[in-house]
């Protein structure tokens, strides 16, 4: 019988990526940067975020392990023999396809890059029980390192580069936004004005972007108490006039996501409705506000808990005032250090880009009822912030249908 392969090199086709081998470049130094520091000898990756900010691949991981080598000399991924030549073309550096022919092919192809016994740099917060396990054995480590804490420090300052495709991510939302606006009418599912939205957006990237994979742009679009949560799915629920909705437009171009987010009604809001939603305007103008360089997430936190507090609705505040962006998802990513919550010190510095998002959820049964949410993406710049969203707020604009 023939001797089946560990692993190969399938390399073919045009290589094809969202930012220039330059960009790569740069951050792979920083990395390596990082590394020198901690004394770590080989970082290996198993992040979906990770792996496209320092590759550009972004995997499907579908029940298989994929992974990011980087040495002070190499950068390769790790790839499963389902994909072929699909992760070579859209990835920075090397590619390394392993085979189902012997379980663990995965980490011989880590091995065959890392070498035995280095020190080894890994993400503590993605790494499973079982993969540490299987680390330790194939790659018999001097020691760990967790880098994830550091590698998400870099990933918070944006590049030029980052920036203009933020820029761009956030304009898409827009453009998803008004088909939104378009589709609301009374009797209208949720999903239809959804899909309305979502397919809008994703034209528009294939416009702006016409090299591009396309995948995962998506739209929250709730109405009545779907509005409660910020993260409700989509339902087959038929609007009614005077019903609060929430528009959520989630474009993603190469891994980056944005994101546009608004209170809107059905033809009419009442007296009560209005009040609400003109406090959360105002907590959201005020947070814009208080975006510049020098302040500390905290301290933006309890200046907005304050104002709520004055208007007596901060016992309706259900979670943070905002986030980071770049290279995240609904279900990959997440820069934890730049969130304006109580619990989070980072101090704001140009280059980083954040959200300003209060809501207020006033619970079902009583005057007001509903979440109310409006959300715009920020720059950080040497003197302030440039508000990036487009698409208007307030009940000037959003009492629609």
């Amino acid at each position: 019988m023939t001797e089946r392969p560990q692993q190969y090199r399938f390399h073919q086709g045009d290589r094809v990526l969202p930012f220039a081998a330059e960009e790569y470049d740069a951050r792979l130094a920083g990395l390596r940067e990082l590394m020198e520091v901690h004394g770590v000898e080989a970082c290996v990756f198993t992040s979906m975020h990770n792996i496209a900010y320092y590759s550009g691949f972004l995997y499907c991981s579908f029940g298989r392990p994929y992974g990011l080598v980087v040495t002070p000399t190499q950068s390769v991924t790790i790839s499963a023999g389902i994909d072929a030549g699909q992760p070579w073309r859209r990835c920075h550096g090397d590619n390394i396809t392993y085979t189902d022919w012997q379980r663990d092919n995965y980490w011989r192809a880590i091995l065959s890059v890392t070498g035995e016994g280095r020190v080894i740099g890994c993400e503590a917060d993605h790494l499973t029980l079982v993969q540490q396990e299987k680390l330790n054995a194939f790659l018999k480590p001097k020691r760990g390192v967790d880098i994830s804490a550091g590698t998400m420090r870099q990933r918070m300052m944006k590049s030029a580069a980052e920036l203009e495709i933020i820029r761009h991510g956030a304009g898409v939302a827009d453009v998803g936004g008004f088909a939104i606006r378009e589709a609301v009418k009374e009797g209208a599912r949720e999903l239809d004005i959804a899909m309305a939205g979502r397919d809008a957006m994703e034209l528009e990237i294939a416009k702006r972007f016409p090299d591009a994979e396309y995948r995962d742009t998506w739209v929250w679009f709730q109405s009545g108490i779907n509005t409660d949560g910020a993260h409700n799915p989509v339902t087959s629920r038929k609007l009614q006039r005077g019903d609060i909705l929430s528009l959520n437009t989630f474009p993603m171009i190469s891994g980056y996501y944005t994101a546009l987010e608004r209170t809107m009604f059905v033809k009419e809001v009442d007296p009560a409705s209005l009040r609400i939603w003109e406090i959360n305007v105002a907590a959201h103008e005020y947070g814009m506000s208080l975006l510049k360089p020098g302040a500390s997430c905290a301290e933006v936190t309890a200046k907005i808990n304050t104002f709520f507090e004055e208007h007596q609705v901060l016992q309706y505040r259900t979670f943070g005032y905002g986030h980071s962006f770049g290279v995240l998802s609904h279900y990959y990513g997440r820069e934890a250090g730049l969130e304006l919550r109580e619990d989070i010190d980072t101090v704001l510095e140009p280059g980083m880009v954040i959200s300003m998002e209060p809501m207020l959820t006033i619970p079902d049964g009583q005057p007001g009822a509903g979440g109310y949410r409006e959300h715009d993406i920020l720059f950080i710049t040497e003197d302030g912030n440039e508000d990036i969203t487009k698409y208007p707020y307030g009940p000037g604009f959003n009492v629609v249908g």
